[in-house]
């Protein structure tokens, strides 16, 4: 049997694209397992997926999707269903609500949480054909009996064993059509080969805007050595050349963070770039871990601030770090000569004028190479997305509408001006990089007139208050 697994596309307000790497892990399994596999990715496929599929049908479609996607993700299940394919649906929307899905005639199966040995089980027993006494063994799969009522087993446990499992199958990216991780510091750069790797799952802190479905809060390391094998083959095997750490908090245990850097220095792996692409917990760095990390061939590193008031901090957003934390983290980056990045959120519950304001003065001051502001989105299954359903009126009509880039706020709140957030939003962008040093960088970067369409519509988008 054949099976495409197939990732919705993502229109988000840059131009980054880069590889959905729990598909790569989907398809490492199943390659592992002796399955006919391949990928299609959305945001850089040529031909539609009614094309693909009536070019080479599949015999099972399995399609991931966050909550922004979901419509989309429906609606690839109904091209699926037209040329006659098995769909089974996975990721964080549908391990969240898979009821939902389920209710729909186009979704045959859901597959919740870490779904590496749930889809090869899932194969094994529609290979055998034996139905609902095979379905209900497979931990993590939501199905449906010949009456058509939902069936949701039992979840899957979290894999222990990282180590244990498939590399991704970098293999069926199409990585030319892939882009650089950032082009926002580095301009637009199509012809990178940019991989992604997870040295690590899960995170144990509980911050009320974040929502981890799939890896849990039960923080899991791969080895060292395992993810030395991987670097290895990204960078030999594969022409890396830039790579993206995207683990929800790689440096949970400094201890073992060290050690990583060190053995990419031990294993001649520091000649490759790369970068952090979500934010580091800066109560788990010192000044050796940046210096190491520099020396390992890191380039950039980003950092969750998410707000410069001190009650919003510890009461709102619950973030379990210190301003005196932010302060040494980003000024021991930059003593790395690392650049640096800083990720800052507005109008969450019982966000005043005064409380943004402070959020932008810390930007200000921590002067990151690049300051990424959002509005608060309040996801299913994170503690905002109750405290908005239990205090406050959702503005979303639909999923696609909690699309965490928007430049709308999400949410009314009891003493909360929505039209205030976006405003504090806009002046945020104004006041960072509306400055003579910032105006000059963008002005002479090469990005800035080779997407110049783009970057105009970027300056709208930030700037301009509607």
């Amino acid at each position: 049997m054949k099976i495409l697994l197939v990732s919705p596309e993502a229109r988000v307000w840059n131009s980054r694209t880069h590889i959905h790497n729990g598909l790569g892990y989907l398809a490492g399994a199943l390659l592992a397992a002796g399955y006919e596999t391949d990928i299609y990715d959305g945001a850089v496929e040529d031909e539609s997926l009614d094309a693909r599929l009536t070019r080479e049908p599949f015999d099972v479609i399995g399609i991931s999707s966050p909550t922004p996607l979901i419509n989309e993700a429906w609606q690839y299940a109904r091209t699926a269903k037209q040329h006659g394919a098995t769909t089974i649906l996975g990721g964080p929307h549908l391990t969240l609500m898979p009821d939902e899905s389920m209710q729909k005639a186009e979704v045959d199966f859901v597959a919740r949480g870490e779904a590496e040995y749930t889809i090869v089980e899932f194969m094994q027993a529609l290979g055998r054909g034996d139905g609902a006494a095979e379905w209900s063994k497979i931990l993590g799969l939501s199905w449906k009996d010949a009456q058509g009522k939902v069936r949701h087993n039992l979840d899957r446990p979290l894999s222990s064993d990282l180590d244990a499992l498939p590399f991704p199958a970098y293999q069926l990216f199409k990585i030319d059509r892939y882009t650089n991780l950032q082009p926002l510091t580095d301009g637009l750069d199509p012809h990178a080969r940019s991989y992604t790797i997870l040295t690590s799952r899960g995170c144990p802190y509980k911050c009320t805007y974040c929502s981890k479905p799939i890896t849990g809060d039960t923080w899991r390391a791969r080895s060292v050595e395992n993810v030395i094998r991987e670097w290895k083959m990204l960078v030999h095997d594969l022409g890396a050349t830039e790579i993206g750490v995207t683990d929800d908090i790689w440096n949970l245990n400094l201890k073992r963070a060290k050690e990583l850097c060190q053995a990419l220095i031990d294993n001649g792996l520091n000649k490759t770039p790369w970068v952090t692409v979500h934010g580091m917990k800066v109560n788990h760095t010192d000044a050796e871990l940046f210096q190491l990390m520099k020396r390992a061939g890191c380039k950039r590193v980003g950092f969750g601030v998410e707000s410069g008031d001190e009650q919003i901090l510890k009461n709102v957003v619950k973030k379990s770090q210190t301003f005196d934390q932010v302060r040494a983290a980003f000024k021991n980056a930059k003593a790395a000569r690392l650049q640096t990045m800083g990720f800052f959120i507005y109008g969450m519950p019982g966000e005043t004028a005064a409380t943004m304001d402070k959020t932008t003065e810390l930007a200000l001051e921590l002067d990151p190479d690049l300051a990424h502001f959002m509005i608060a989105s309040p996801y299913p299954g994170t503690a905002l997305w109750e405290t908005v359903q239990r205090n406050g009126k959702l503005h979303a009509q639909g999923w696609s509408d909690l699309a965490i880039q928007s430049d709308h706020a999400h949410f009314d709140f009891p003493g909360m001006d929505n039209k205030l957030v976006e405003q504090k939003w806009h002046e945020a962008y104004r006041r960072f990089y509306f400055r003579p040093k910032r105006l000059w960088k963008r002005l002479t970067s090469v990005d800035t007139w080779r997407n110049l369409p783009e970057r105009v519509r970027d300056a709208q988008r930030f700037f301009v208050t509607k």
